[in-house]
């Protein structure tokens, strides 16, 4: 049962020229009940973006329009793509899958190596295998071959101690490209480019208790955000500083450039 939550705020906090599109997201908690400690996340339910479903529909010979039942509804093809199927991460049951129907020997001579595949699945989403070994899909060919969708979790970057009735995100947006195309994360490319300020995203929070600061606020704490980024650490600096904590806090982080 998540709690559809006005997004108030989404800035922009790196330079224009930085290699990282960095958002910070405000969203609002009023009348959810909803609370959190620093350490936990944000769990959030996003929609698929319409290029990439208008894009993988053409390319198995679909319209969208084709129905489909997804736990006893009936829903447009196009529609229960958007809101509950995985449509970026492959899987090796995905591409053993799609092998069967594409009836491609270079696939199929693929899926028999386990290291190779799992290899090949590092580097492709899913759009790039259809696109790569074409054929075409009946819609319910398609959808047996999706993964559900699952909510992404996020580090919260709040204390609501300091923030009260919010909650605060720091997301990275997921992008590179593949095959002179520039593909993006289905969740980071949801929050920063696909919902508006004033709109409702549906979240919940997760509790992480194995991740929590010192409950004596003497205790000096070393923060290393290393590859996970800087977002729980600004959470727990809120609350150090809302707890007037006595301890020493360092924190050490990484950027591509300095000046950035």
């Amino acid at each position: 049962h998540p709690f559809p939550a006005t997004l108030l705020t989404n800035q922009k906090i790196t330079a224009r020229q930085a290699e990282k599109d960095v958002r910070h997201l405000e969203f609002d908690l009023t009348g959810s009940g909803l609370t959190y400690q620093a350490g936990d996340a944000l769990g959030v339910w996003f929609e698929n973006d319409p290029a990439l479903i208008d894009e993988m529909l053409v390319t198995v010979g679909l319209t969208g329009e084709e129905v489909v039942e997804i736990e006893a509804q009936s829903l447009p093809l196009k529609a229960a793509l958007r809101t509950q199927f995985e449509l970026t991460q492959t899987t090796p049951a995905f591409v053993k899958g799609y092998a069967k129907f594409a009836e491609n020997a270079e696939l199929s001579a693929l899926v028999e190596q386990p290291e190779t595949l799992a290899q090949f699945i590092q580097n492709r989403p899913i759009i790039s295998v259809l696109q790569h070994y074409p054929t075409t899909l009946t819609a319910s060919q398609l959808i047996g071959l999706l993964r559900p969708l699952a909510p992404r979790l996020y580090s919260i970057a709040s204390s609501q101690a300091e923030v009260g009735e919010e909650v605060h995100l720091t997301v990275g947006l997921l992008q590179f490209e593949q095959d002179g195309k520039v593909r993006k994360g289905a969740g980071s490319s949801y929050l920063a480019e696909r919902v508006s300020e004033d709109t409702p995203v549906s979240i919940f929070i997760e509790k992480n208790d194995h991740f929590r600061l010192p409950q004596d606020n003497s205790t000096p704490i070393i923060m290393i955000g290393s590859g996970t980024g800087i977002a729980p650490f600004r959470a727990f600096v809120q609350q150090r500083a809302a707890d007037e904590a006595e301890g020493k806090n360092w924190l050490i982080f990484g950027n591509q450039r300095f000046s950035q």
